[in-house]
């Protein structure tokens, strides 16, 4: 659809579909409840209707997401960007989190925290293990170059933002299943017309979101989204070391081809 190509990847797969299903019942409305046969002023309406609270749902979502996302983060003690690099937690191995400070301090210009130094002030390593996540973060953008993380990345950002919009989305179930239980009270609960079939195609529709938000929208998911993004942030350095193995022997190779090419002149020959 033309619309989408407002939205970038992420845009698409972590705010706008949290949006589509946080008003799926009501979008299932609209669409079997009006007549469709005839396009006129009321279907115009609907349609831009539909469009607006896509967008103001998606938006929402992304606000109250970061809301759902810093208490999380304050019930865990962190976002596990920093937690996971912490000497105490074992997610990812001491060894590789060494060779990981050591190349991060690096390009950070600030030394990294000393075992001792960790154990004496966890909140100054932490203000450590922060800036390594923002260098990393902001040197992991190539989506093509780190496809795993952008994947992971999305799935958090879906999780999260769906979580922010859940009261939201029973909220307008709710109200969808009210709307049908009128519709289907003025005719006297006849299901067998045209109206009254797809009256329950959409009661149906609004049962199973119910049950799924219910049961797959909630803080833990979102939390192990969240592991499993920061688990890979920080392995992405890997990426960094090999790149700076591969042109540290490059550089290597060039000195000792120069150094033969100049030794293998004759005498005196410039």
């Amino acid at each position: 659809m033309k619309v989408f190509k407002f939205f970038d990847a992420y845009s698409i797969r972590a705010r706008l579909f949290p949006a589509i299903i946080a008003a799926a019942p009501a979008l299932a409305a609209l669409t079997l409840l009006i007549s469709w046969k005839t396009f006129g002023l009321s279907n115009a309406i609907a349609t831009l209707g539909m469009l607006v609270l896509l967008f103001a749902i998606a938006d929402f979502s992304r606000a109250r997401g970061r809301v759902v996302e810093g208490k999380l983060y304050a019930q865990h003690e962190g976002m596990p960007s920093i937690t996971m690099f912490r000497r105490n937690d074992a997610t990812i191995d001491a060894g590789s989190k060494d060779r990981y400070r050591e190349f991060l301090a690096g390009n950070l210009g600030t030394p990294a925290p000393s075992p001792a130094e960790e154990s004496e002030d966890q909140c100054a390593a932490d203000a450590f293990y922060s800036q390594c996540g923002v260098w990393l973060r902001q040197n992991t953008r190539d989506t093509k170059k780190f496809p795993i993380l952008f994947g992971e990345n999305i799935t958090y950002g879906f999780r999260r933002n769906l979580l922010g919009v859940k009261v939201l989305a029973l909220g307008l179930n709710v109200i969808v299943v009210a709307v049908c239980a009128l519709l289907l009270w003025r005719t006297s609960w006849d299901m067998g017309t045209a109206q009254g079939n797809r009256t329950t195609v959409v009661l149906i529709v609004a049962a199973a979101h119910a049950a799924y938000m219910v049961l797959a929208v909630t803080r833990n998911a979102v939390w192990d989204a969240s592991r499993a993004y920061g688990r890979e942030l920080i392995l992405s350095t890997e990426s960094f070391l090999t790149n700076a193995k591969s042109s540290a022997r490059k550089t290597v190779a060039r000195k000792s081809a120069s150094k033969a090419s100049i030794t293998s002149k004759p005498p005196g020959q410039p």
